[in-house]
């Protein structure tokens, strides 16, 4: 999910006796000696992770906004506990009366959340009165303890009705027109960090789910299209003959394709009509989410590209809009580009989802294959929302992270390639953002260390640690590094941990591990301590063969070096240094400047470096 900056108002390395050692709590500690995870970053040889099968049956009404559905779930436990209940979230019920939330809500969507109306674990009944409801949690019990290695096949029947304003990544976006997420009562993550992950969902801090398969039928009314979570699989039952036909020809085609256009929604008859209603089947594998979007009203571009050279795998790429909101027709071709980006460019790993919809809805808002974007004011925006919202992609889906604790270990990977691939798209684009409320809050009361955990934070210190923070420290890695190590260093923590459930450790030693390098000096102080960036040139100094520069780091936070030097001919001379400069704990470094020019300016800085007391930035010569 991507802010408002306003808001903010296999070579495993060599590890001497003397290599920095990060902080490791107790609770990190107890994965090491459980074996369940390694120092070396990678899974213990006794590291486990339950999953789940869902058959969701689910009928949407856009004109009540009413859902209601059967979930068939087989709970697949691979841990070494036996377990006596099992943890539901419940995600809707953040609109339930009383339920406790990070930020205000209408009272008109305040309702009644979710209703229960059965549930059984392997064929027996669990009694309303033995559910032990809160809010968005659930705890039942099981009569029997679902033994290690054991399957418990649970079913639900459920309903709710979808709000209609209050829009918290959910809800309907006009009438006609709906982003439903979050529909389903699901298990929560039993794991090895914490067991069952009970904390309640407020509507700030994001979601940590398992991985699971769907199998889901969706129904609405007849003249209404789906868009969802996992392959289409019955296109020629629900579309008419030539819309699916255009659907096929945009899964193979690079070009743009109006799979429903103006003209299209005009004459009407996009889907079968024989019923009043249309049940839509899709597929997912080994997803941590599965959400669906429905309207009658919107146009549908689409294109594909083939994302895995090695294997010709191609991924479609979808915009879906109100036509009314022009800012929308060039979404198709940012999409597909970060699509191609994040491919071949950064993180330079095969997209790995055979689709990619972004949906014209309310919010700044990430989910496996789907997204649900607001319009945007300027062409600036529409890109880097784009660019943002499914860079999401790798991280948390296809990495399974725990974002309800550690929001930086999935934003700030959002952040940087925003910053990356915007550039991509346009290159007059200079994205800065986050840069200016870090420098001016560093250090302030509000600004505690990015290990502070998510639940923990609200306000301008979740801003700072989920966004600019964490990806300014991934930028200043892959700049120490270069490109082609820290490449194949960040692949290193995606093939460790993709489709598991990393923690910031995991990532830490991952990196370690791929770059050959030990990087705690770097990883302590931008990750577990305070400070602030603060850069000034100390002393220029003339000499035989130019200048002396001599800069000082009066921050604690270690930053890259940018000199822009401006001579009396006003042609201009750029120097850059990596963060290693401050590698050893020195606080000054000596940039020589070789010219046989007078200089007339230096000044320190670049977009993605803040500085939280610039004035002494600047040297002007005589």
């Amino acid at each position: 999910m991507k802010l408002p900056a306003l808001f903010a108002a296999s070579l495993l390395f060599p590890l001497s006796l003397a290599a920095q050692q990060l902080p490791v709590s107790r609770t990190i500690r107890a994965t090491y000696d459980k074996g369940t995870r390694a120092e070396s970053g990678r899974p213990g040889p006794k590291y486990w992770q339950n999953s789940a099968d869902y058959t969701i049956k689910v009928n949407f009404d856009p004109a009540t906004r009413r859902v209601s559905g059967t979930a068939a779930i087989a709970y697949h436990n691979a841990s070494p506990d036996s377990l006596r209940q099992v943890w539901f979230k419940l995600y809707p019920n953040l609109y339930q009366k009383g339920a406790p939330r990070a930020g205000g809500m209408r009272p008109e969507d305040v309702g009644e959340g979710i209703t229960v109306e059965t549930l059984t674990i392997n064929g027996q009944a669990v009694a309303a009165a033995d559910r032990q409801a809160s809010f968005t949690n659930l705890a039942v019990p099981a009569r029997r303890a679902i033994a290690p290695g054991q399957t418990a096949n649970i079913t639900v029947a459920y309903s709710y009705t979808l709000n209609n304003g209050s829009h918290m990544r959910t809800g309907e976006v006009e009438p006609g027109a709906d982003f439903v997420a979050y529909f389903f009562p699901r298990v929560a993550v039993y794991d090895d960090i914490e067991v069952w992950n009970k904390h309640p969902y407020l509507g700030s801090q994001e979601f940590y789910n398992d991985f699971a398969n769907f199998s889901v039928d969706v129904t609405v009314p007849r003249n209404f299209v789906v868009w969802a979570t996992g392959d289409l699989t019955n296109a020629n039952q629900v579309l008419t003959k030539k819309y699916a036909q255009r659907l096929r020809e945009a899964e193979t085609k690079d070009g743009i394709t109006s799979i429903i256009g103006p003209a299209d929604l005009k004459a009407g008859n996009i889907t079968t009509q024989q019923k009043p209603d249309n049940t839509w089947h899709f597929e997912a594998k080994n997803v941590t989410d599965f959400v669906f979007a429905t309207t009658d009203h919107y146009v549908w571009q689409a294109s594909s590209l083939v994302v895995d050279p090695a294997t010709q795998r191609r991924t479609r790429v979808d915009a879906v809009y109100n036509p009314k909101h022009k800012d929308y027709e060039e979404v198709v071709q940012f999409a597909r580009k970060t699509v191609e980006a994040m491919s071949y460019t950064f993180p330079k790993w095969p997209f790995p989802y055979a689709h990619e919809t972004i949906f014209d809805g309310l919010d700044q808002m990430e989910y496996p294959m789907m997204v649900n974007d607001n319009p945007t004011s300027t062409r600036e925006d529409a890109i880097t929302l784009t660019d943002h919202e499914i860079f999401h992609t790798m991280f948390p889906f296809y990495m399974g992270i725990n974002e309800t604790k550690y929001g930086w270990m999935d934003e700030g990977w959002a952040t940087i390639g925003e910053w990356i691939i915007s550039g991509i798209i346009d290159p007059k684009l200079d994205d800065n953002y986050g840069i200016a409320p870090y420098a001016a809050a560093a250090d302030t009361e509000v600004d505690t260390p990015i290990m502070t955990l998510s639940t923990q934070q609200t306000g301008t210190a979740f801003f700072l640690n989920s966004y600019p923070k964490p990806g300014l420290g991934y930028l200043y890695v892959k700049d120490l590094l270069g490109d082609e190590l820290f490449t194949k260093a960040l692949h290193t923590y995606i093939r460790n941990w993709n489709g598991k459930h990393p923690m910031p450790h995991d990532f830490f030693n991952s990196m370690n591990e791929g770059a050959g390098r030990n990087l705690n000096w770097f990883w302590q102080r931008w990750f577990f301590e305070g400070g602030y960036p603060d850069l000034a040139i100390s002393q220029v100094t003339k000499t035989a063969t130019g200048y002396d520069v001599v800069v000082e780091s009066k921050g604690t936070k270690p930053v890259p070096v940018d000199l822009t030097i401006t001579f009396a001919d006003k042609s201009t001379q750029k120097i850059h240094r990596t963060i290693g400069v401050w590698e050893s704990g020195a606080k000054t470094v000596t940039v020589p400047v070789a010219t046989t020019k007078a200089a007339k300016q230096m000044k320190l800085g670049a977009t993605l470096v803040p500085d939280s007391y610039p004035q002494d930035n600047v040297w002007v010569g005589k």
